[in-house]
């Protein structure tokens, strides 16, 4: 089994589209879009195996780590007196 490094995926959520998309990644042609962050986050390594085995000829076994950074941004505010 060919270990790979760690892969890097910075998310973050569109507000207007109501998605979390791939703002940065260390896997070149990864495009992944969701509704919510934890179906983010089971889409993104199924779509990084598809473009290793795209990629990859040798048609090895593979162990890749994948960390997710999800940022959201959010307000709070008062009624006010």
């Amino acid at each position: 089994m060919r270990r790979m490094s760690m892969i890097v995926v910075k998310a973050k959520f569109d507000a207007e589209a109501g998605v979390w998309f791939v703002e940065s990644s260390d896997m070149p042609g990864l495009n992944v879009e969701a509704a919510t962050v934890e179906e983010f986050s089971r889409q993104v390594p199924l779509a990084i195996a598809d473009l290793i085995e795209a990629s990859d000829d040798s048609g090895g076994e593979y162990d890749v780590p994948i960390e997710i950074i999800a940022h959201a941004s959010a307000r709070a505010r008062s009624a006010g007196a």
